[in-house]
């Protein structure tokens, strides 16, 4: 079974950073975020609440990126 990741927006943003994306533009508390190749995705940044479990599988479905890259990103 996979472990659960309990990340925050903003922590997620830095995390995708490191593998190439920017934030490409902000909508109220929605952040933008691109990458050079093409790939993007919209993250929430809600102060104290983290990003649900469906929420993140989207996300790292949007940026092609697998659970366990996420967590190598993280440590």
């Amino acid at each position: 079974m996979t472990p659960r990741i309990r990340i925050t927006g903003k922590e997620l943003i830095t995390a995708l950073g490191r593998i190439g994306f920017e934030v490409s533009r902000i909508r109220g508390s929605h952040h933008f975020l691109r990458h050079p190749d093409g790939r993007h995705t919209s993250v929430p940044v809600h102060s104290g609440e983290t990003v649900g479990p469906g929420l993140l599988s989207k996300i790292l479905r949007d940026t092609k990126t697998s659970r366990e890259e996420l967590l190598r990103i993280l440590e």
